[in-house]
């Protein structure tokens, strides 16, 4: 029994020891996360700025968001692309601009009656990731952490 115990601690102490180490990543997992979701949806947002005519025309024709007229669909994504996607990188209202991103990507895939299964896996990517933040905030390389802990300090 006492060699089983101590093959127990002997095990559970490693094991600590690696999720210590292995935590140790979560501030550079939390700022890729940021980094490779802002950016796809800060490009996807300067395509449709460059490209407005075509933009009102895929809000017209091809999306369809509920509720909203296509033309204020139009203004609305686009700016939330731009702004959201800017805040989310700079880790500036963090867990706010990865919700409304959040939002943003829920509503860019309800609103395609056709949507390829490449492009789902990426939302459901994009999604997971945006989650991520909002439950962790936006991590130590973020400046809400820094805003944080200069309140903390006064």
């Amino acid at each position: 029994m006492n060699t089983s115990n101590s093959l127990l601690l002997s095990a559970n102490q490693i094991y600590r020891r690696i999720i210590e180490k292995v935590s140790m990543l979560e501030p550079v997992a939390l700022l890729a996360a940021r980094f490779y979701v802002g950016w796809a949806f800060f490009s996807s947002g300067l395509t449709k700025l460059n490209n407005w005519d075509s933009t009102l025309f895929l809000f017209e024709e091809e999306y369809h968001v509920p509720l909203l007229p296509y033309e204020l669909a139009a203004y609305l994504g686009t700016a939330a692309e731009i702004i959201l996607p800017l805040l989310l990188m700079a880790g500036l209202a963090s867990r706010v601009s990865a919700l409304g991103l959040f939002f943003v990507n829920i509503v860019a895939v309800i609103s395609l009656e056709d949507i390829a299964a490449a492009a789902y896996a990426q939302h459901v990517l994009w999604g997971t990731l945006l989650l991520q933040v909002v439950i962790f905030s936006g991590g130590r390389f973020a400046f809400d952490y820094m805003v944080k802990r200069k309140v903390d300090l006064t």
